[in-house]
């Protein structure tokens, strides 16, 4: 029996009708395309060419437990993906899985019903080898410039697409690594990204950043012309949140006494567990972290994005792979809107879990407490030395107009020589700066700014700090 005319109109417009869908949706990807016209390929111009991936938790100390969770999920995202080992290469202090406070020895976990995340991850560079030094010469795929560690480098081409994750504190201007003045500054890593880019070694570039005033790392400084899209989990001057911590909702497993992730991690991780990589692009995704963030008000940070955002437009699985089979929800059960802990916290919160643990009377708890104590008295000291400075070269009403954050657009600091060589002036002569003093960072960046000379600021150091150097 011949079809109706009008019955074969109906069938050869529905594919248009779904596909004009798609496009109000802003989700029109490839597998849209294949869905609509019935392709049974599953590549496009998109595919070609190698996934990269560089994953870097930048602390170290148990409680710092959160930040190689976040990277050992991100692997586990990534290999399920597909992406091999050899393309995968993993910076983490591994101090973490043994340590003696870990209740469960060898597994690491980022949610309090999440699975064992450790489990295959691999030991690049860990210990004294995850170092900045490393770092960007991995990223250029310089195997001669690394020393120690698998010597893994991002050996990438011009059809390569590179998804980079850093987890760990930050502070104006720059990204902490655990290594004793071994910093990595804003400028120097957009200096990596510029070489990168001029070496004509990838396609795309895609970087999530976790850490305390991250968009500092960025803002001002990445041109679009890069190719590289990046997203963070805070503008240039508010904290990042950690989450799934002790006292909180919702808590890890009562045996756990440190925070098991941090918020936009979580965020962006959780959500690439729930989808189809394929069917869901780095815009949608960074909407979704930019909420989720945010719905924690003000304990929560504002995500940001920087670079190409023409980027934003790709299926997630063009830089983390395609995930078919997605994990199952009901392990992480956590409300849209989690509890969280200030990053510059939450060691504090880990040593008053210590103290609090410790049988009363114990020599555990004294330890736990002097611990505790030691730490508050560092950061008071901290404080009092860098108001002390600045008053000493500015007086009291200009050291407040030190700790001005600049308006949007432009860079922390104008001259980063300068930023350098005055925060190498307050460490010789006050010591180094720990991961709570560097959140001070933005104080130096304004003096620079200010047109403040080093040799000025050796001299108000001098005066606060004593005339003996510091080792």
């Amino acid at each position: 029996m011949a079809v109706p005319v009008s019955t074969l109109l109906v069938i050869l417009l529905i594919p248009l009708i779904w596909l004009s869908a798609q496009l109000v949706q802003g989700r029109l990807t490839k597998e849209a395309l294949a869905t609509a016209f019935g392709s049974s390929s599953s590549t496009s111009n998109l595919d070609q060419g190698t996934k990269w991936a560089v994953l870097v938790a930048g602390s170290r100390g148990y409680g710092n437990y959160r930040h190689q969770a976040d990277v050992c999920h991100a692997y586990q995202i990534l290999k399920r993906g597909g992406l091999n080992d050899e393309n995968i290469i993993v910076f983490m202090y591994d101090d973490i899985a043994s340590n003696e406070e870990n209740p469960k020895k060898g597994i690491i976990i980022n949610s309090p019903k999440g699975e064992d995340v450790y489990k295959g991850v691999p030991k690049d560079y860990t210990g004294d080898n995850l170092t900045t030094n490393n770092l960007l010469a991995a990223i250029l795929g310089n195997k001669t410039a690394v020393t120690g560690g698998s010597g893994k480098v991002v050996n990438s081409g011009p059809d390569d697409h590179i998804f980079i994750y850093y987890s760990d504190h930050g502070s104006p201007g720059v990204l902490t690594m655990p290594g004793y003045d071994d910093d990595l500054y804003a400028k120097d890593f957009i200096n990596t990204l510029k070489t990168k880019h001029e070496s004509g070694t990838y396609k795309s570039m895609v970087i999530y950043v976790e850490a305390c005033e991250a968009g500092s790392i960025f803002e001002g400084l990445l041109p679009k012309e890069w190719n590289i899209y990046v997203t963070t989990a805070s503008n240039p001057s508010e904290s990042s949140w950690a989450t799934y911590c002790p006292g909180f909702d919702p808590p890890p497993p009562p045996e756990y006494n440190t925070c098991l992730g941090d918020l936009y991690s979580v965020a962006w991780m959780e959500d690439s567990d729930a989808h189809n990589l394929e069917s869901e692009t780095l815009e949608q995704q960074y909407q979704v972290v930019k909420n989720r963030t945010a719905a924690a008000k003000e304990r929560g940070s504002h995500a940001v994005e920087y670079g190409n955002m023409a980027l934003s437009k790709d299926p997630l699985s063009l830089y983390m792979g395609a995930n078919p089979s997605k994990i199952d929800q009901s392990m992480y059960q956590s409300p849209e809107t989690l509890s969280t802990v200030e990053q510059h916290d939450a060691d504090i919160l880990h040593l008053r879990e210590k103290v609090r643990r410790a049988p009363e009377g114990s020599n555990a708890r004294a330890q736990a407490q002097k611990e505790l104590d030691e730490a508050l008295s560092h950061r008071k000291h901290i404080d009092l030395t860098i108001q002390g400075i600045g008053e000493a070269l500015l007086g009291a009403q200009g050291y407040e107009e030190l700790k001005v954050v600049r308006s949007p657009g432009q860079t922390i600091v104008d001259d980063w020589d300068c930023f350098k060589a005055l925060v190498g002036s307050y460490k010789r002569y006050c010591g180094a700066l720990s991961t709570y003093g560097k959140k001070h960072l933005r104080v130096f960046a304004n003096m620079c700014n200010a047109g403040v000379q080093a040799h000025q600021l050796e001299e108000a150091t001098s005066q606060v700090c004593g005339n003996k150097l510091k080792k």
